[in-house]
């Protein structure tokens, strides 16, 4: 059972517009990872994915997969547990499995329990144009404490 309720206290636009603020090097010289819905219990986020994020054979590389699992954790701690940027990442683990090409990648993230200091997740990266799953991830973010 879930400490608090899942309920987000922002939207996507509204989040964007904080990680823009908080982390604008995510975005610096191009926009690619970012919300596209925010929901009770979860989020979608996208990765735009181009030619910055393909490594040799036209695959988007691992590291751009893990980014965009590591971005629907941190949107679902902001919008869930509140607009703390100081939410860090404690644990996450993915596994790839089969090729994403570069074009949109939705990374449809749930919120499995948010707790008083802890909030674990799940996220499932979807592409092209069947939307079958390219990597899987579950995390934990740790929510800093309230004053």
């Amino acid at each position: 059972m879930n400490a608090r309720p899942l309920v987000p206290q922002m939207d996507a636009q509204q989040v964007n517009d904080l990680m823009g603020k908080v982390y604008p090097q995510l975005n610096e010289a191009f926009r690619a990872f970012y919300a596209t819905d925010v929901f009770p219990g979860g989020c979608v986020v996208r990765l735009d994915a181009d030619e910055r994020h393909l490594r040799p054979g036209n695959t988007v590389s691992g590291p751009s997969l893990f980014t965009l699992a590591d971005i629907g954790g941190y949107v679902c701690v902001l919008t869930h547990a509140g607009p703390d940027a100081l939410s860090v990442t404690t644990n996450l683990n993915i596994n790839f499995m089969r090729k994403a090409e570069a074009g949109p990648i939705d990374g449809h993230c749930r919120i499995l329990k948010l707790g008083k200091s802890l909030m674990v997740f799940e996220i499932d990266m979807r592409a092209g144009p069947d939307q079958h799953t390219v990597a899987h991830a579950t995390g934990t973010y740790s929510i800093p404490p309230t004053k």
